[in-house]
């Protein structure tokens, strides 16, 4: 018998973490599977005077809020996707480390890109950061408050050649497949010859002749995923420019933005990419994080 993994929402009782939540839901429908909502209290102790006897301890108040968050939070996943599964899961410890354990059983991970621990001013949370990083699957991070992108708008995904962009290849196909709708496959080459370009001598036939290479290399990793999805249109984008630069420029025309933890040009031992963080930190729409298989 299959078992059909959830998705799992971390929810910490901030606008964002709310929004997760419903596009978490709606994602949930897509793939016809249940929905987790987790939050995790962090219960400090604490001391007050032997004369003053408390109505409640600040644990049970911790742990009632976050019952309370939890009780909202599902109603409107149910909104969102009437026809799923909704459960909660109330826990103590770190949101982080939480979240990253729950991620070995689900089929996916939905995380705000901020939430209320968040300082004013910064692009993503330590949450975030950690989740993307470590966890057993793909990770979506949920980037705004504001209303998501319309629905006919493409998916996006980075690609490069790499193991992890045929991790994040596989993964946009999909979603792209349970929207109906196109598939933006993007490819720079910049930062590998242009740049340089002047240091080897390459004269414009030689990069027109990179350029034709890099646009081959594009198609054939293509050509490879689409197989499985000959309904799905794709468009094949080769730029001359910064992967990080580009996918954020083509993230304001699209509903989701897909890459790997790490690519082509990553650090051996660096588990999240230059490429991934910049995404979390600026794209304008949800960002899809994809490891590789474990194995």
């Amino acid at each position: 018998m299959t078992v059909t993994r959830p998705v799992v929402v971390g929810l910490d009782g901030s606008k964002t973490a709310t929004h997760a939540v419903q596009w978490a839901a709606e994602e949930a429908a897509r793939r016809k599977t249940g929905l987790v909502i987790t939050h995790s209290c962090v219960l400090v102790p604490a001391r007050t005077l032997d004369l003053i006897a408390p109505a409640e301890s600040y644990a049970d108040s911790v742990l009632d809020e976050g019952r309370q968050w939890l009780t909202e939070a599902a109603a409107t996943a149910l909104k969102a996707g009437p026809q799923i599964d909704v459960k909660t899961e109330l826990s103590a410890g770190n949101a982080a480390e939480q979240l990253i354990g729950r991620s070995a059983s689900a089929d996916l991970l939905v995380v705000g890109s901020h939430g209320q621990g968040g300082f004013a001013g910064l692009l993503a949370g330590s949450t975030a950061i950690a989740v993307t990083t470590h966890a057993h699957c793909p990770v979506v991070v949920i980037r705004s408050t504001e209303p998501d992108p319309p629905s006919s708008a493409p998916v996006l995904v980075g690609v490069d050649g790499s193991p992890a962009s045929d991790a994040a290849l596989a993964f946009a196909f999909k979603a792209a497949a349970l929207r109906g709708v196109a598939l933006h496959a993007v490819r720079t080459w910049w930062d590998l010859t242009a740049e340089t370009a002047w240091q080897r001598g390459l004269t414009a036939t030689n990069l027109a002749s990179i350029e034709a290479a890099e646009q081959r290399l594009l198609a054939e990793q293509v050509a490879e995923h689409s197989v499985a999805y000959p309904d799905v249109p794709v468009q094949q984008l080769l730029a001359r420019d910064r992967p990080a630069r580009t996918l954020v420029k083509h993230s304001a025309n699209a509903q989701l933005v897909v890459v790997g933890t790490r690519g082509r040009g990553g650090f051996r031992g660096l588990l999240l990419g230059s490429t991934s963080q910049a995404l979390i930190h600026h794209a304008h729409c949800p960002v899809g994080v994809v490891p590789l298989a474990q194995q």
